[in-house]
């Protein structure tokens, strides 16, 4: 990886006295995908408009190349791409007339690239955006957000509203963009995804970043999903001090971080009925790290 693109430190932002993000601090490398994954409601929006100075930070910092981000920082602005989660445009617009209009803000010449996308996207210019599907609307905020071919991406659900073709071309335009040499950042709920494309996982829960881990290093995470069946489930949980995902009278299914040979030798001392090893998916990781 390359040199930092975008440092965030210790950002805390409160709503009142309801928590949105409290002091996360990341750093994101030149080419890198980074995804930023929790469920709804965890804090992944609230990073990401704080990031884009949409929203008033309680406290913390937001670098972009090793420069503090500022809402009137217009020529660092027009090195980013912003694809919010909800897309809100001018409804009485045409497509064409809302692509133009975005073509004014910048002196360089990005005609060329939006007609790339929008023939990738397979967007029809004619339409006006209140006649736009949720899918068209969700092309057209991709294409305002790479058309003047940003260093940095910053993208919050980008895959909602588009049919699994779509996001397949979706992916393949993410990649170009890594292979450039530009950052993103890739704010999900959708497990699968990161899976595909990103180089690391940051995990957010209750407003903090509890976990950030490459993802080829989270995919050799010796996790597995245990099943176990016996009288002495209840002592057995408490002996291992493990987190239990499901409970049914004497069964308990719980994620295991230790080797097979590590814990049959743990239970070797205990009566068991039936006994079920699975590995886990990077959905079991996650909600073993949810716990």
């Amino acid at each position: 990886m390359g040199k930092n693109i975008l440092e965030i430190q210790n950002l805390t932002k409160y709503y009142g006295k309801i928590k949105g993000v409290e002091n996360l601090s990341l750093t994101l490398k030149e080419g890198e995908i980074f995804g930023f994954i929790g469920p709804n409601g965890a804090g992944k929006s609230t990073t990401i408009r704080s990031i884009m100075n949409l929203i008033n930070k309680t406290s913390g910092k937001v670098l972009i190349e090793d420069k503090e981000f500022h809402k009137e920082d217009v020529e660092i602005k027009e090195n980013i791409g912003y694809l919010p989660s909800e897309i809100y445009l001018y409804d009485d617009l045409t497509v064409k007339e809302m692509l133009d209009y975005h073509e004014r803000f910048y002196k360089k010449d990005i005609h060329k690239r939006r007609i790339e996308l929008v023939e990738k996207l397979q967007l029809d210019e004619k339409k006006k955006i209140e006649d736009l599907s949720l899918g068209n609307l969700k092309k057209l905020g991709i294409i305002l957000a790479f058309m003047h071919e940003p260093k940095i991406l910053i993208l919050d659900e980008p895959t909602s509203g588009l049919d699994p073709i779509m996001q397949n071309v979706f992916y393949d335009l993410l990649k170009e963009e890594k292979a450039k040499g530009n950052t993103i950042f890739y704010s999900t709920h959708i497990l699968s995804e990161v899976s595909k494309i990103c180089d690391r996982v940051g995990i957010i829960k209750d407003g903090k970043l509890i976990k950030v881990e490459k993802m080829e290093e989270l995919s050799k995470k010796s996790l597995s999903l245990v099943t176990i069946t016996s009288e002495q489930s209840k002592e057995i949980e408490k002996d291992l001090k493990v987190n239990i995902i499901s409970e049914d009278a004497n069964t308990i299914k719980f994620g295991n971080n230790l080797s097979d040979d590590e814990l049959i030798k743990k239970l070797s001392k205990y009566t068991i009925d039936r006994i079920l090893i699975e590995e886990a998916t990077l959905e079991d990781m996650f909600l073993h790290y949810y716990q």
